[in-house]
């Protein structure tokens, strides 16, 4: 329908029909500027919703990245322990009662698995009172044994090494002569190698602050200082660099590696508050022969330097997501961060779990058909990763070739016509953009055997260190790197 031209077969005269027409065509106008006024603010409300959706989830919901996520209570566990001392009870309640009760049928119980076999055992054996049969007096011949095993552990104990050194004297000579004092990491210091042991485990490993490890020992009338404990730690940090140093030696001459970094509050002194550090973690690619190695790398700051300033020569393929800091390192050619020479570029390969999380955020905002769409695509690739996990490198690249590259051509293809249907600006076209624009070092991982498909290693590493950062109120800044090597 076409105002303007149904206007011309109106008998009116010139004058009003030029009047008519400018304000019909100004009301037109009107009406696109508030069409795209409309569709602006629709889309603005589009994205506000996906965010909200967003934000809500990731504080209020589960963080799991399944499509279909077990419901689980906050209260789960504190259920579960009721339920388990209303059980106890009833079943004392059950073995005092003088009646005759039914027997109840077994419930089962799913997760127990069997005990560790590299676990010592320790064996009670209990024979009856006697060796002769209760009710006609003969003998008792054994013809089997009921076997039970109940797993236990043994608390953290305190205990003191006395070093006794004796003195012998020569007369003839007059000298005296002594054992060697024992070696120690931190000299005339007082804790031996297990208790140092302990605390670095405990802090670095489990996350547990200094002032928990001085309440545990307490516990034990053994009385350690929280300034003990933390000059322990820095003198063992000194001790271990030679340590640190090597093992961040072997892990750069792996052909890919993997990066990321996280953000650990760090003590600004003089100011009276904390700033922002990060820890740099490089690891090891498990598609690979070698021990697992995972470095952390203790920086001020979140320039891309550190990581050339770490890789230093190093060039091959390295996982990383789309951070910028780390686009230098993938230029045609790079600078030695120490001197003129010109390096190699690294190989850039992209997290295909960073380009399903867009997917699946907008999946959770708005159950979009599109993002389920994605979702259910990445996920072949998924099932294709789990059927090569046992296969050798040369099996698991012809498995790709056969099966993943048809995928991922199929994916690129339906992405690139779903974008051109897509408006722009979208939390769906956005999405979308991401794996578009890092196509190439999304797929590049198919066209080999031993290069991962995501960055989900290195991200597991750094996951309990944000369990830390809750624990501790700020870190005091070190130029040593904290180094941890996982035998094979």
């Amino acid at each position: 329908m076409n105002p303007l031209a149904e206007l011309d077969q109106l008998n009116l005269e010139p004058t009003a029909k030029t009047e008519v027409a400018a304000l019909v065509q100004a009301l037109l106008e009107q009406v696109e500027r508030d069409a795209k006024a409309i569709q602006a603010k629709d889309l603005k409300i589009e994205a506000l919703t996906y965010e909200l959706a967003y934000y809500k989830r990731i504080r209020f919901s589960a963080k799991s990245e399944a499509l279909a996520p077990l419901q689980r209570d906050v209260f789960e566990e504190a259920w579960n322990t009721d339920i388990s001392a209303i059980e106890a009870e009833v079943e004392q309640l059950q073995d005092d009662s003088p009646c005759e009760t039914v027997a109840k049928p077994k419930r089962p119980r799913a997760g127990r698995q069997p005990l560790p076999d590299h676990l010592p055992r320790i064996e009670h054996r209990h024979e009856p009172e006697s060796c002769t049969c209760g009710h006609c007096g003969k003998d008792l011949v054994k013809i089997g044994e009921d076997v039970t095993e109940q797993l236990d552990v043994e608390p953290a104990k305190f205990f003191v090494h006395r070093h006794i050194r004796p003195q012998y004297a020569c007369r003839a000579c007059e000298t005296v002569t002594a054992a060697p004092i024992p070696p120690a990491v931190i000299d005339g210091g007082l804790a031996a190698v297990g208790l140092l042991t302990w605390v670095i485990i405990n802090k670095y490993l489990d996350h547990l602050p200094l002032y928990r490890l001085e309440q545990i020992a307490a516990r034990d009338g053994v009385i350690l200082s929280r300034s003990t404990l933390a000059d322990w730690v820095g003198r063992l940090g000194v001790a271990l660099q030679p340590l640190a140093d090597r093992l961040a030696w072997h892990l750069l001459q792996r052909n890919s590696l993997h990066a990321d970094e996280t953000p650990v509050p760090q003590l600004d002194p003089g100011k009276g508050k904390t700033k922002k550090a990060y820890l740099w973690a490089y690891r090891s690619n498990d598609l690979q022969p070698g021990p697992k190695i995972i470095v952390f790398d203790y920086q001020a700051g979140r320039s891309g330097r550190y990581a050339q300033q770490f890789l230093g020569d190093w060039h091959g393929p390295l996982l990383v997501d789309d951070y910028g800091g780390y686009k230098a390192l993938f230029a045609a050619a790079r600078a030695h961060p120490e001197s003129q020479r010109v390096l190699e570029p690294c190989i850039e390969l992209a997290c295909l779990a960073h380009a399903r999380r867009k997917f699946f955020d907008l999946f959770q905002a708005g159950r979009s058909p599109i993002a389920q769409e994605a979702l259910n695509r990445i996920a072949t690739l998924y099932a294709v990763e789990a059927e090569a996990r046992d296969l050798s490198t040369a099996e698991r690249k012809q498995l790709r070739t056969e099966k993943s590259l048809p995928t991922l051509a199929a994916l690129h293809d339906w992405l690139q016509q779903t974008r051109q249907r897509t408006a722009p600006n979208t939390a769906t076209s956005k999405a979308i953009d991401y794996s578009l624009k890092r196509w190439a070092a999304l797929t590049r991982y198919a066209e080999t055997g031993d290069l991962p498909i995501d960055n989900n290693p290195v991200e597991n590493c750094i996951r309990p260190i944000a369990l830390g950062k809750n624990y501790a109120q700020f870190v005091i800044m070190h130029s040593s790197p904290v180094v941890n090597c996982k035998a094979a």
